[in-house]
């Protein structure tokens, strides 16, 4: 099953300083190491060269993405993603714009979602959004 590693997974992972004993880093160095498929938008690329600071570090991100897949969202993806948040919404579930994407590409592409932010738990407690849990 491939592995779609959410931005807050990457942001502690890539820490200038070393990276919190947070399981869901370990996760995803055992995914890279053990050579599965880890995969990635442009929008979680863009979110995380936004947040860090100097051009060694850009393309040392830059060059780790080089070999992580990457799926480009379609329109049908954006309008899925919309209406996703919609029902989200409409079951009481604030669901950001990016968020509902990020979910809906997982779904649709029956990827297992590495994240630490709780809100894709309400996502997935309405949706068949799956997420990577600690056994």
């Amino acid at each position: 099953m491939s592995l779609f590693v959410d931005t807050s997974v990457w942001s502690l992972a890539l820490r200038r300083d070393s990276p919190p004993d947070v399981p869901e880093v370990g996760r995803l160095w055992d995914a890279l190491e053990g050579g599965e498929t880890v995969c990635t938008t442009g929008l979680v690329l863009q979110e995380l060269l936004q947040g860090f600071r100097g051009p060694r570090q850009e393309q040392s991100i830059i060059d780790l993405f080089a070999g992580i897949a990457m799926i480009v969202p379609t329109r049908s993806d954006h309008i899925d993603a919309a209406i996703l948040r919609n029902a989200c919404r409409r079951q009481g579930i604030q669901v950001g714009t990016i968020d509902a994407l990020l979910a809906h590409v997982c779904i649709r592409h029956g990827l297992l979602m590495l994240t630490t932010d709780r809100d894709f738990g309400y996502i997935a407690g309405s949706t068949s959004l799956r997420l990577w849990r600690v056994v």
